[in-house]
């Protein structure tokens, strides 16, 4: 992923031996990371059992909400591509007992695809 990439938001595919040290902790034990794609300051990262949407807040990003959704837990899922002028994909979660449903700006890219393939995967 290019820099240029990365300042346009676009879904770019992180390297997971650099996201050890962060989502260490995180983990359960035997819980492996598997794939992550990160935005300009966000990440969505996949695990054998369950999605994680790290959301960096404030300037300096120190302060970083992280949403865990299990797999067995999303209902449904959609994702509005990115037309010929607009720069965005739009994805969509719905998880069980919440009416309304997690939404993430992708960006442009093969970002999308691939999460699409993984959820549909990971949700069979």
């Amino acid at each position: 992923m290019g820099l240029l990439d990365t300042l346009m938001g676009h879904a770019g595919e992180k390297d997971i031996a650099d996201l050890h040290d962060e989502f260490g902790p995180l983990l359960a034990p035997g819980e492996v990371l598997q794939r992550a794609f990160g935005f300009v300051r966000d990440l969505i990262v996949f695990t054998d059992r369950r999605m994680i949407i790290v959301d960096k807040q404030g300037v300096t990003g120190k302060k970083t909400s992280y949403l865990s959704i299990p797999y067995r837990a999303i209902v449904m899922y959609s994702v509005e591509t990115a037309g010929h002028f607009d720069l965005d994909s739009d994805l969509r979660i719905w998880v069980s007992s919440q009416a309304e449903p997690i939404t993430r700006a992708l960006g442009r890219g093969t970002g999308a695809r691939d999460i699409i393939a993984i959820l549909a995967q990971a949700t069979r």
